[in-house]
């Protein structure tokens, strides 16, 4: 099957938490044989920024990490979408796109019905920014999958579209996955972006604040940090270390004892059940995990099993001192954890639920362009004269 993909960077997972699941599910579909096709803006924002903070190199480590993958760039004014799209299976094509790109697609899913088109959210933009999500045209697509039932309702509710699948991200397993044997750097580590004060107080609450109350050795890694932020984390004691590339986490949490999770606000507020992918990370690479309030309204994992739950600061510090300080603790919790993830929350599973939606999919398409049978006339003594226009059936 050929698979079409139109994304923001396979590249670049600067400030992009979807490249990881994007990553992970393409190398997923080429190991079992699929022709998988990559597109993403050239010079898009991601990219851009890494090039700007980085260089080259991480560009050249992503080949020697995942020789398997390739990204093809494209501008929008000259990129020729019916040869790219001619001998297409399925289309997805990432909420992260210009909306002029997303309705030139759905004019030609119209004219060529040849694949399946599908739209694919994996933000909270919905609910944020909803007069930009309301603008893509969508009413030739298939359908959408959207990373949470809640989500998944909210395209329904609001007529955006007609059908709607939950396809919620999940871990890598080829490259996330516990390492043993490396050397303890300290207590607590946590990746992720500051953000557009999405969640500064819950930062300062559930992770500043515990981490300095016990005196931790702590080590954050993450884009766009203020002056404020960096600040912050100075008089918390705790290491900046700046943007680590996403395939470099696995081994990073081999080396520290705990990380937590802490959720943007719309998470909890307007899209509860949606745990973002920082949650798969840590549990399929076998370190215990903490988090800040966020409801498991999908009962994806086994809250107090998976992973601890922190209600307030207060909590978030008790709950740290608990992991570690008490070794069994720590270790049942990371190994529970690791042990629901690999069962239903892999790239490998969400590729089987893909596949079944696009069959599911086929089979409906199918169904709408079957003819409609002709009934067989029925027998009679004294048949009367055919009529003199077609009956309808």
């Amino acid at each position: 099957m050929r698979i079409v993909m139109f994304y923001h960077s396979l590249l670049s997972d600067w400030n992009h938490g979807n490249a990881h699941f994007l990553r992970g599910v393409t190398r997923e579909l080429l190991h079992r044989g699929h022709r998988v096709d990559v597109y993403e803006p050239k010079n898009n924002w991601s990219l851009q920024n890494l090039r700007a903070d980085q260089g080259a190199a991480p560009l050249r480590d992503f080949h020697t990490v995942y020789p398997e993958l390739r990204s093809r760039s494209y501008s929008l004014d000259s990129l020729d979408l019916p040869r790219l799209l001619e001998s297409a299976d399925l289309v997805l094509v990432h909420e992260w796109s210009d909306h002029k790109l997303v309705r030139r697609i759905g004019q030609l899913r119209r004219s060529m019905n040849s694949f399946v088109l599908l739209f694919h959210d994996t933000h909270h933009r919905a609910v944020t920014d909803a007069s930009s999500m309301r603008a893509y045209d969508l009413s030739r697509y298939d359908g959408v999958l959207a990373f949470g039932n809640v989500l998944r309702d909210l395209y329904i509710r609001r007529k955006w579209t007609r059908r709607a699948f939950t396809w919620h991200e999940a871990a890598d397993t080829r490259l996330f996955r516990p390492i043993a044997g490396r050397p303890c750097e300290g207590d607590l580590i946590w990746v992720g972006n500051w953000g557009d004060d999405e969640r500064t107080a819950e930062l300062h609450e559930f992770l500043l604040h515990p981490v300095k109350n016990l005196q931790l050795k702590a080590r954050i890694h993450g884009v766009r940090y203020p002056d404020s932020a960096l600040k912050a984390l100075k008089s918390a004691r705790i290491r900046y270390a700046g943007w680590l590339p996403n395939y470099k986490a696995p081994d990073l949490f081999a080396r520290f004892k705990v990380t937590v999770h802490v959720p943007r606000r719309p998470y909890v507020q307007a899209l509860p059940g949606i745990p973002t992918i920082r949650v798969f990370e840590a549990l399929a690479c076998g370190i215990p995990l903490i988090c800040s309030p966020w409801n498991d309204a999908e009962h994806l994992f086994d809250p107090g099993r998976d992973f601890l739950v922190a209600s307030t600061g207060q909590e978030m510090t008790a709950q740290l001192r608990r992991v570690l300080h008490e070794p069994e603790l720590a270790y049942h919790l990371a190994a529970h954890g690791h042990r629901t993830l690999i069962s239903r929350h892999t790239c490998a599973h969400r590729v089987d639920e893909l596949l079944n939606i696009y069959h599911e999919l086929t089979a409906s398409i199918a169904h709408r362009k079957k003819p409609a049978r002709s009934r067989r006339p029925t027998a009679r003594k004294n048949p009367s004269p055919p009529p003199l226009t077609p009956s309808t059936h």
